[in-house]
């Protein structure tokens, strides 16, 4: 049956953004929904909180607090949280979505994993724990159901969902105990209490999984599991699956010890383990190990044709050998030195393969090249014996941009000499939005750019017809898009207008040219013998200045003589000494009516205001070309 059919959110747009396309799961406390961000075009996870719980102010409390938690780690181990919305009753995490299968899909299938395997999965998930416990918070929740492994390999932590600041971890609410009753810790269970050592606790038993293919502690009821964990200790791995390596068991008996301070410290200590013990396990380990658990199961089911076992009482008498007392001495002292060369050897052997899994074999990736400069730890690694190669680099908040954000195998984790170690770099800090600064002050928007933890790059400036002098016009790289803060914001403020060349062009278009830009344009007249007549001689601000809206502009216009002689047309002078001809009417459409009432008064024209109902022109008639001067212009006023 298909279960989205019926689920009223699925096809629903949730907050205007997020379109539910399909239901992924449903847990104690939310359900977790495929859905396409619509602004950005791409898909990701919605976990919805349950609308019982969603009355429960603690609970909302816990479920926006889980964002707040998961997107303050940036780890490529960690399922990434973009977002915290509310939509009437519904109230919902946005998450990264990862495609592919679920840790416990994998066991599943596969029944149980070998040794190897399982350390390497462990490693990647210890990795994003590790990462969560240097930023104080607990994860509360690991098992296989919350590891995903996307359809490339890639092993990532989802649902910390449960996790909590650390110290909020330390205070419990009576009757409430958070997490999987197969994987709590002891204390979890006695007083609710839960620090990193608990998640290592959950860690431990998550192995014992992977490698035996059931957990350590089971019963028909919850209750009798929660007794288990509280007086009963794990179980070595190997008494469940024979052939697991001494190693193994130790990870886990250590990790799972009913005393927390004897237990590794946090994740990355047990990270540093796992990968030691890992390294120390031939690649095809498993391999070999499942063929000979085959051929022993063969053995024991099919003794081989041609073997018989015998007894010694069986043998016929002449088959007893015999020998003197002469022979006896003989034998005895030959087998003591014997014995003796045999030890000898044995104890030089030994000793060697101790030096060489201890000392000669083996060396430790320091963990000081974490927040090292790249090339630094690239010499540090070679003059240690190790080969090193440069990966993808990845975004990190703690490390700054050119140095070595993690390494693998990680550091702290035992490696062959001459194995290769791979650096990844940190591209800075994760990317997050460019404010939106168009239109305020430069010092605003430094403030503001500061404010969201951006460097400021470069300052320029540049004319706009729209933006307001000394108000920024946008940055570089432009609001909205995502950045790493390292990457410096440059802005650029406007210079206000530039003023237009008007030298020698018609005088009264030249101050229409300018009042449609918002200026206050003042007209001298002057007259000047050889020049043309009503042309501009000079202008103040010259041209290219930057000017303002409302800014006064002064222009010197040539003056006409009196009676001017055009062929067949004769022109008189108006009370300004100029002519009577046609001038440009400018369009004040879009202006307020006072502005385009002085402006249009300016210009020689009479105004008729008409309409109601707002303070802008709507409609201008005539609302281009020329007109006669003193012509009436209407316009009609509007919203």
């Amino acid at each position: 049956m298909d279960t989205t059919v019926a689920d009223p959110l699925v096809g629903r747009v949730l907050d205007g953004r997020y379109r539910i396309e399909s239901r992924i799961a449903r847990g104690g406390m939310a359900t977790v929904y495929v859905a396409r961000d619509i602004r950005l075009d791409r898909i990701v996870a919605i976990k919805v909180m349950h609308a019982a719980l969603a009355a429960d102010e603690d609970f909302v409390t816990r479920f926006i607090g889980e964002a707040k938690a998961a997107a303050a780690l940036s780890h490529p181990n960690v399922v990434a949280v973009y977002d915290q919305r509310t939509d009437g009753e519904h109230v919902f995490l946005v998450m990264e979505y990862v495609e592919g299968n679920t840790l416990r899909d994998t066991l599943t299938a596969a029944g149980r994993l070998g040794p190897r395997a399982a350390l390497e999965i462990m490693q990647p998930v210890l990795a994003a724990l590790g990462a969560a416990h240097r930023a104080g918070l607990v994860h509360r929740d690991v098992k296989p159901e919350n590891v995903l492994i996307t359809e490339d390999g890639q092993v990532k932590v989802a649902d910390f969902g449960l996790a909590r600041a650390e110290s909020a971890g330390k205070m419990t609410k009576t009757g409430v105990i958070i997490g999987t009753v197969g994987y709590l810790a002891p204390e979890q269970l006695v007083s609710g209490t839960a620090d990193v050592r608990s998640d290592v606790y959950a860690a431990g038993v998550m192995l014992f999984e992977l490698v035996t293919g059931q957990l350590p502690h089971q019963a028909d009821t919850a209750l009798a599991v929660a007794f288990k964990h509280v007086n009963e200790v794990v179980p070595p791995p190997s008494s469940v699956a024979p052939g697991i390596p001494q190693v193994v068991d130790d990870l886990v008996t250590d990790a799972t010890s009913h005393e927390p301070q004897r237990r590794p410290s946090d994740a990355n200590q047990f990270l540093a383990e796992v990968a030691e013990a890992c390294n120390g396990l031939p690649r095809d380990f498993d391999r070999r190990a499942a063929e000979t658990a085959r051929t022993t199961a063969v053995m024991e089911a099919t003794p081989p044709p041609h073997t018989a076992v015998l007894d010694a009482s069986t043998l016929p008498r002449e088959f007893t050998p015999t020998r003197t007392r002469t022979d006896r001495a003989v034998g005895a002292a030959t087998g003591r030195y014997v014995l003796v060369a045999v030890g000898v050897i044995v104890a030089v052997i030994f000793g060697w393969a101790i030096w060489y899994q201890t000392s000669g074999q083996y060396d430790h990736v320091p963990e000081k090249i974490i927040g090292m400069r790249l090339e630094d730890a690239r010499s540090e690694l070679r003059d240690g014996g190790l080969d090193v190669r440069v990966g993808k680099a990845v975004y990190s908040d703690r490390v700054r941009k050119g140095e070595v954000a993690e390494s693998d195998p990680p550091a702290g984790a035992r490696v062959a000499k001459g194995e290769t170690v791979t650096l990844i770099p940190s591209r800075g800090r994760s990317p997050r939005e460019v404010p939106d600064v168009e239109g305020k002050p430069l010092d605003e928007a430094r403030r503001t750019l500061r404010d969201k933890g951006f460097a400021l790059g470069q300052t320029s400036t540049n004319t706009s017809q729209t933006v307001a002098k000394d108000r920024v016009i946008g940055t570089d790289p432009p609001a909205g898009e995502r950045r790493s803060p390292d990457e410096p914001v440059n802005i650029v403020v406007s210079s206000g207008m530039s003023m237009p060349g008007l030298l020698g062009t018609n005088g009264d278009a030249a101050a229409n040219q300018l009042r449609s830009m918002g200026l206050e344009v003042k007209v001298e007249k002057r007259k000047v013998d050889g020049k043309p007549a009503d042309t501009v001689l000079s202008q103040d601000p010259s041209e290219g200045t930057g000017v303002s809206r409302g800014d006064k502009v002064t222009l010197v216009v040539n003056k006409r003589d009196c009676i001017v002689d055009a062929g067949p047309f004769q022109f008189g002078c108006d009370d300004e000494g100029g002519t009577t001809q046609n001038i440009p009417v400018p369009n004040m459409t879009g202006r307020t009516v006072d502005d385009a009432r002085a402006a249009l008064e300016d210009s020689g024209f009479k105004v008729n205001v008409t309409g109601f109902g707002g303070d802008n022109v709507r409609f201008q008639n005539p609302s281009s070309g020329q007109a006669p001067r003193g012509t009436t212009i209407t316009i009609v006023r509007g919203p």
